[in-house]
């Protein structure tokens, strides 16, 4: 019998029901979740719908770190309703300008050998430190905080082989884009990323979490790392020694795939407009001026990474054709750097400091001009992602943003300077450690004196009906491969203050793919849509789900369906089908009418023949889900679930 991964380790450990058998539904338990000041709204709504007199999770945490900048008194509300729902519940409370939730949360919660779930998609970021950190919606969160555990599918295991060292201005992120141009954003799909090698050693736990945070542009459900000698020294530092523990796959761990990256060979890399896995070399795409530069994110915003861009711009002046901005991950980082004199010389040299906080990545300030060029070292460039659907959005390492801010074109930093003086950047020995911006539950004295304050902004969650035994709708929109939640319903500040506001919030839906959807979908009682390969893929915002169905739809058809969205349609009551014959999807258009007959008994089946009356067609579809996932779907839903359990 061969040896158990990280993976199987982990799971083994948690395993409530089933068993982990290829492509078999496990329920596991979880101990830690999180949320933000977007999907975190959701979960608090669940709380309150349920009011449950304790939380099963050993810690929850609500995060305000995506609209910080507070543009309107609806970002304020949400705030607001947040830190009361928290206190009221026993979830931690994350104040504004506290770190982003990912980066955050890895250095000041998570625990090797533990299961997180997060309501954001790059919540395995925390697999950095040997956690199973693990991406969903919101109503998929609170049911783990409300002692539901987390059912998934047994996942395969690939394992990413490190060997070597990285050589000077050459960086994780390159690892990650390298990862990407193997694999594309489709090649982890089902599957957890589990890093490995000697080269593992040598990589920082930022530079780790750089690595698990962007598994999630690969398709995969996450991504995770020994927990090791580093992890310990980094847990050490930060004060949390006491809950590290050893955690290595064993000698002879059985693996699905395996994947080798000679570290040693790689050079930095950039992510073209507008996938991640569009990947060539920085000297290949020389020739590119943007007009502005972003470092920071959750993925790239750790002390030493903002270290090196200094030493980098240190001695230069910002092109003059560039905006630099820069944004650390958390309070404790942007700290180090005023103690240690890197922000001064940031700041000389001309760049632009902005709040610990999501911020450009998503849109939320730093918008790019029309038709503009942006290089950032954030994890996704799809279009309208940066807030302008005109934009394009080149990924980096913070060594080429750093260079290209200088330069004023992409840069290999390495034809610019001798990249040996970035070799001593590294992370402080010990860390500051100032936990006050947290509100935590053993603050709060009596919670259930506490009122929870809910803006006027914020609607309640949209509710269905039980699955209908027969469904006749109209296909309101015929969408290609890849479609992502922000296609459905995008980003950026002037549309996510309305996060909270379902009705306001759901007309920017598809504004940016077809701005007739959302007239067309009203005048529809019932409606399908159509998509291709990797439908809803990148973020976990759940209303990519909910929008769709406050309006009326009852069924998704694609080729195949990203995880985290075919959980939420799940959740808000929609059919995911799958097309059993791909090219049954070229026989069928926007408008047609489609008929299911008979809908729950043919979803007991799992395959669901549906017509076309208009065409003369009847084409076959796989319903791929679960028992459980299947009493949700008849129920018309997880709010309906619960409440009815």
């Amino acid at each position: 019998m061969m040896g158990l991964s990280i993976t199987s380790k982990i799971l083994k450990s948690h395993l409530i029901e089933g068993n982990l058998y290829p492509g078999e539904q496990v329920l596991v338990s979880v101990d830690q979740t999180l949320g933000h000041d977007l999907t975190g709204i959701m979960a608090a709504q669940v709380l309150e719908s349920v009011q449950p007199e304790k939380l099963s999770t050993e810690v929850s945490v609500f995060y305000c770190d995506h609209n910080t900048l507070a543009v309107s008194s609806e970002n304020a509300d949400d705030h607001m309703y947040l830190k009361t729902a928290a206190e009221r519940y026993g979830v931690y409370f994350s104040k504004p300008g506290n770190g982003i939730c990912h980066f955050l949360h890895c250095q000041r919660f998570a625990k090797p050998g533990k299961i997180m779930l997060g309501a954001d998609s790059h919540t395995p970021t925390s697999g950095a430190l040997g956690m199973l950190s693990i991406g969903s919606g919101g109503l998929t969160v609170a049911k783990g905080m409300l002692g539901e555990g987390f059912r998934m599918t047994t996942p395969k295991v690939i394992n990413i082989r490190l060997t070597g060292r990285l050589n000077p201005g050459v960086a994780a992120k390159d690892i990650a884009l390298e990862a990407l141009r193997i694999l594309t954003v489709k090649g982890g799909i089902g599957a957890i990323i589990e890093y490995t090698g000697e080269g593992v050693k040598t990589l920082s736990v930022p530079e780790r979490a750089t690595l698990a945070n962007m598994s999630i542009e690969l398709g995969a459900t996450t991504g995770i790392f020994p927990s090791d000698e580093v992890t310990y020294e980094y847990m050490k530092a930060q004060e949390r020694e006491d809950s590290w523990i050893e955690l290595l796959p064993d000698e002879d761990a059985a693996y699905d795939r395996t994947i080798e990256i000679d570290l040693g060979e790689l050079e930095p890399l950039v992510a073209r407009p507008h996938m991640p896995d569009l990947v060539s070399t920085a000297r290949e795409v020389s020739s590119v001026r943007p007009n502005s530069v972003f470092i920071g994110s959750c993925t790239n915003a750790s002390y030493s990474d903002i270290l090196k861009a200094s030493k980098i711009l240190k001695g230069h002046k910002v092109h003059k054709d560039i905006d630099l901005t820069v944004a650390p991950g958390s309070k404790q980082v942007l700290e180090h750097l005023i103690k240690d004199g890197v922000l001064a010389d940031l700041v000389e040299s001309g760049a632009r400091i902005l709040e610990c906080a999501c911020g450009p990545c998503i849109g939320i300030g730093q918008v790019p001009c029309a038709n503009g060029i942006a290089v950032r070292t954030s994890n996704r460039n799809f279009p309208g992602r940066s807030g302008s659907q005109s934009a394009s959005v080149y990924l980096a390492s913070p060594e080429t943003a750093a260079a290209t801010a200088i330069t004023g074109h992409i840069t290999d930093v390495r034809d610019m300077m001798d990249a040996g003086i970035l070799a001593d950047c590294s992370e402080p020995v010990t860390y500051k450690i100032d936990d006050s911006s947290f509100i935590r539950p053993e603050d709060v004295s009596n919670p259930k004196d506490v009122k929870v304050i809910k803006g006027e902004n914020i609607s309640d969650l949209p509710m269905r009906g039980a699955l209908r035994d027969r469904i006749e709708a109209v296909s309101v929109i015929k969408l290609g491969d890849n479609i992502t939640t922000d296609d459905i319903i995008p980003g950026g500040s002037s549309i996510l203050q309305f996060i909270a506001n379902i009705p306001k919030f759901a007309e920017f839906t598809f504004c940016y793919t077809d701005e007739t959807f959302v007239d067309r979908i009203k005048k529809l009682k019932n409606s399908v849509i159509i998509g291709g390969e990797n439908y809803g893929q990148g973020s976990s915002r759940e209303h990519a789900a909910m929008l769709p169905m406050y309006f009326g739809t009852e069924v998704v058809f694609a080729k195949s369906f990203a995880r985290i969205h075919k959980e939420n349609l799940i959740n808000y009551g929609i059919l995911p089908l799958v097309f059993k014959d791909k090219e049954d999807y070229d026989r069928i258009d926007m408008n047609d009418t489609f008929v299911i007959e008979n809908v729950l008994l043919q979803a007991d089946s799992g395959e669901v023949t549906v017509k076309v009356p208009g065409k003369g067609l009847e084409f076959k579809t796989a319903l791929e889900v679960s028992p459980y996932d299947l009493k949700v779907l008849k129920e018309g839903g997880a709010l309906n679930y619960l409440r009815n359990k």
